[in-house]
């Protein structure tokens, strides 16, 4: 029970934590599919209330990870190949969007914002503590490339989309990071050129691709 307690600087931001450790362990596989996911077990095993379990649940369901059912609770819905396909093609459709649309409206503050991830996402190695920083940076790339983008809902549903597996992508892929980064090298080229249609068929393909190889790693294991 001791290795999921929460520590008292982990409280700060409870609800954020609880929801990432409880998408953490689905994600890790340590639930299987139609297994329970119990409110009272795992306040006990974070030291929380069941506040903070069911309104992590209720993240989880939008994201699928879990489906509520009455009388049974939160039932286990672990990533199936159809998820991935579903969640990858969204992604590259509304991102490669998004950063189109966003183009206009970045600052020159805004490029430089994206070099310099870039310089920390280059200057990593490959060890587990690397491929952990790595995750932060890629996540606040991509969404620094549609930062500039006004309309409202397509953020809103990129947002639900990266809130299940794409962040922790890097760690399952981490053979893959350096030709990553180069697409993402390009893709701030592209935003400097001020050339939309490449900026968009890079996000596609960076998008698509992770898709791919990510599939390839669930077959695989299964």
């Amino acid at each position: 029970m001791g290795k999921y307690l929460l520590s008292e600087q982990d409280r700060a931001t409870l609800q954020y934590k609880v929801t990432s450790k409880l998408r953490e362990v689905i994600l890790k596989g340590e639930f299987k599919m139609g297994d329970r996911l119990v409110q009272e077990e795992w306040a006990a095993k974070l030291g929380v209330s069941r506040m903070p379990i069911r309104e992590a649940l209720r993240q989880l369901e939008v994201e699928g990870l879990v489906r509520i059912e009455p009388r049974r609770g939160a039932i286990v819905t672990p990533i199936s190949p159809e998820d991935i396909e579903e969640i990858y093609q969204l992604r590259a459709l509304l991102e490669g969007e998004a950063a189109v649309r966003s183009l206009p409206y970045l600052e020159e503050e805004d490029i430089e914002e994206l070099e310099c991830l870039l310089e920390k996402m280059s200057a990593l190695g490959n060890n587990e503590q690397d491929v952990e920083q790595y995750t932060k940076l890629n996540a606040q790339f991509h969404q620094a490339l549609r930062r500039g983008c006004p309309w409202r809902r397509i953020h809103s549903m990129i947002d639900t989309l990266w809130k299940g597996i794409p962040p922790y992508t890097p760690s399952l892929l981490s053979n893959q990071l350096q030709e990553a980064q180069e697409e993402h090298e390009l893709m701030v080229k592209y935003i400097k050129e001020t050339n939309p249609e490449k900026l968009r068929k890079t996000i596609e393909k960076h998008i698509l691709r992770t898709r791919d190889n990510l599939l390839k790693v669930i077959r695989t294991e299964n």
